[in-house]
């Protein structure tokens, strides 16, 4: 069997539990997997995805306080939307990119695993709630910079893993800091869940930098010149703090990136 034709066909897939499941089953078989070079043409009507939850502009989404259970419901559902989408992220890397050594199917697969994971374990604590993922309208906002960035890799490892899920690390202790002020117990719960996805993240992130710098040096580029050239070619947002700079570090952000983020 094909890696990149298989990782492919997962995109593809619009049920959600198919898409978790067949995510899990290409992680678990990995090791009996070809990868071949060549470029597979792009199907249409990627990413595969459930007709729910409707996809508005990021300025349209409610914003909900998390001191009522329907606000955090709506709080749980983003953060379930965020672990979809990064499913289907680490989906495209893995099939749309050839001619990569193995080692960088590999990590793209395991970060489509554990998204998966991430997501049941959200959309398990959604339904507890009374909830669906599909129940709220979300904006699509990482799979836009994914087409953006679709025939350039390195714009794709600078852009999408080290710019937009990198913010998660920075946003996950204050969403925390909220739940915590709340205090019921599933918000708490909330918190621990938050807690794992974390970690996780930190490490995909890891994945992303450590890409992204093999790239730079394989064509030559500067990581931070040449990531300001691409923020401005892919108009990509402009991060603004507070840093989580111990997750960051974690996550090999160098001093002189971290500097870069915060205007020095």
């Amino acid at each position: 069997m094909e890696l990149r034709q298989r990782a492919l066909r997962a995109l593809q897939t619009s049920d959600i539990q198919g898409k978790v499941d067949q995510s899990s089953a290409i992680w678990s078989q990995f090791a009996s997997f070809s990868i071949a070079n060549d470029d597979i043409p792009e199907p249409p009507g990627l990413p595969g995805r459930p007709a729910q939850p409707n996809l508005v502009a990021p300025t349209l989404v409610p914003q909900r306080s998390p001191f009522t259970v329907a606000g955090r419901a709506a709080l749980i559902h983003a953060i379930c939307h965020i672990e979809f989408n990064a499913i289907n992220l680490a989906l495209d890397a893995v099939w749309r990119f050839a001619g990569m050594p193995a080692d960088f199917y590999r990590d793209w697969m395991r970060v489509a695993f554990e998204e998966a994971q991430h997501f049941t374990l959200l959309h398990d604590h959604l339904q507890t709630l009374g909830h669906h993922y599909g129940d709220f309208p979300a904006h699509d906002g990482l799979w836009e910079m994914c087409e953006k960035t679709r025939d350039d890799i390195v714009a794709r490892m600078a852009l999408v893993p080290r710019t937009l899920e990198a913010r998660g690390l920075d946003a996950t202790p204050l969403i925390q800091a909220r739940l915590r002020k709340v205090g019921t117990p599933d918000a708490l719960t909330a918190c621990d869940l938050l807690d794992i996805i974390l970690h996780d993240e930190i490490g995909h992130v890891t994945i992303g930098n450590h890409w992204y710098h093999w790239l730079c040096e394989r064509d030559g580029l500067d990581p931070v010149a040449h990531y300001s050239v691409l923020v401005q070619r892919h108009r990509a947002p402009r991060l603004r703090p507070p840093f989580n700079e111990t997750a960051r570090r974690q996550a090999g952000f160098s001093a002189q990136e971290l500097d870069y983020l915060l205007g020095s």
